[in-house]
């Protein structure tokens, strides 16, 4: 007994030791880290928000403004590769397919002027892709002196895009890319993005579609005065855009979303009701999307989408003489106020031509029937390279959602290029 008592204090001892360890390491690591913990779930043994002391301008050696931008780790082993989460936008706590299928740890990063990781510069002087890739190659350096296995990097939507900017910037930081449902546009208004709307699906829904959006239109009296309604009941404010825009918008975007979030066929009709008309409407777009709290959360996105990282238009014709309150049928009025907004078209262009060029080691996942699919890369021929489409796959792709028979090509393709095992996803995926 007496021996067994000495054992299991010294278990006890071990186990307190090891699970200071982790803190030890990121407080001894990383300069200036504020580290909250959190309460870990799946194979993660523990989770932290992490608040990490930032360059506001990289570039600019004299200029000493910082920032504290959140990332949060989820830390299982440290001799298991780490999953490198590329944010477009604020970040929340959860869990990457990518980081089960590694069985990995996970260091997920949100993006400069988003979430909490917001500059006191309220004109984004510093905010555009080139600082936030030398954010993330600062967190890549800090984390590897902790992490010391293979790095794999994803991203979803925009922190897709991220993701592939990230690659063709910093190669060598990571060993793997995975994007998902990563756009490259060519500009403002990618045609792309329309080519693909007016072809998906069959002629007949395409043409519900379209008689749906006119049939709203021609209750547009009505329609304004739910959107009003729904403003009172739910509190938005609507100062950035009248009501009347908010409803013209959303007709137009209409289609976009439709195809963006998988939508059927069958869920719309345009021969029902006004009040289901409207129902149909803000159930695939969300008005709430046109409300100054939702346009004040995405300004800085749409600020970036504009000046570097391109967007979509609208396809407005059929509806131009029922359209009364807009002036333009294009994103640019979501962008902020009283700033140069043109764009670069350059910058994207390198980083298709390198992607091109240089773009081994990644597995693009798209979605056959996502606008956003439009414009996403496609590798040449005989490129180490995996284009995963899912067929009638929308913005919600994910390699838990393709084919048996994708996901068996993704798993063996991991296993060739990383010396991590892979596992095959066997849960729902939760990202």
């Amino acid at each position: 007994m007496k021996y067994y008592l000495l054992f299991f204090s010294f278990l006890v001892s071990f186990q307190v030791h090891a699970k200071k360890d982790i803190i030890e390491l990121i407080q001894k690591k990383i300069p200036g880290a504020v580290v909250t913990e959190l309460t870990a779930s799946d194979h993660f043994k523990r989770e932290f928000e992490i608040l990490i002391p930032q360059r506001l301008d990289h570039f600019d050696k004299k200029n000493k403004e910082t920032f504290q931008q959140r990332i949060f780790l989820y830390h299982y082993d440290r001799k298991a590769p780490t999953v490198f989460v590329t944010e477009g936008y604020s970040a929340r706590q959860r869990h990457y397919e990518l980081s089960e299928i590694l069985l990995g740890n996970q260091i997920q990063v949100e993006y400069r002027y988003f979430g909490i990781s917001k500059p006191d510069d309220t004109e984004y002087k510093y905010l555009n892709n080139d600082q936030a890739m030398e954010d993330l190659h600062y967190i890549r350096h800090l984390f590897c002196k902790i992490y010391k296995k293979e790095w794999i990097s994803t991203g979803i939507s925009k922190g897709g895009t991220t993701c592939l900017i990230y690659k063709s910037k910093y190669p060598k930081d990571v060993k793997v890319a995975v994007p998902y449902v990563a756009p490259l546009p060519f500009n403002q208004t990618d045609k792309r993005c329309d080519e693909a709307i007016l072809t998906n699906g069959t002629a007949e829904c395409r043409k519900t579609l379209e008689d749906f959006q006119h049939a709203v239109l021609d209750n547009r009296d009505l329609m304004i005065m739910k959107v009003d309604s729904l403003a009172r009941a739910d509190s938005m404010s609507f100062a950035r855009f009248t009501t009347a825009e908010a409803f013209e918008y959303a007709v137009l975007e209409f289609t976009f979303s439709f195809w963006q979030w998988g939508h059927d066929c069958s869920q719309v009709d345009p021969t029902v009701s006004p009040d289901s008309l409207f129902r149909t409407l803000n159930k695939i777009v969300g008005l709430s999307f046109y409300s100054d709290a939702t346009c004040n959360y995405f300004e800085p996105s749409y600020y970036q989408f504009l000046k570097e990282n391109g967007y979509y238009g609208f396809i407005y014709e059929p509806f131009k003489s029922k359209l009364k309150a807009l002036d333009r049928y294009d994103n640019l009025p979501f962008g902020p106020r009283g700033l140069d907004l043109t764009m670069d078209v350059d910058y994207l262009k390198y980083v298709r031509v390198w992607l091109y060029h240089n773009g081994d080691k990644i597995i693009h996942v798209q979605g056959q029937l996502d606008p956003w699919g439009a414009c996403g890369f496609i590798p040449p021929e005989g490129q180490d390279a995996l284009l995963m489409i899912k067929e009638n796959g929308s913005h919600t792709t994910r390699i838990k959602s393709l084919s048996e028979e994708q996901q068996k090509q993704v798993y063996e393709r991991l296993d060739h290029w990383l010396k991590a095992k892979v596992y095959p996803l066997k849960t729902k995926n939760q990202s």
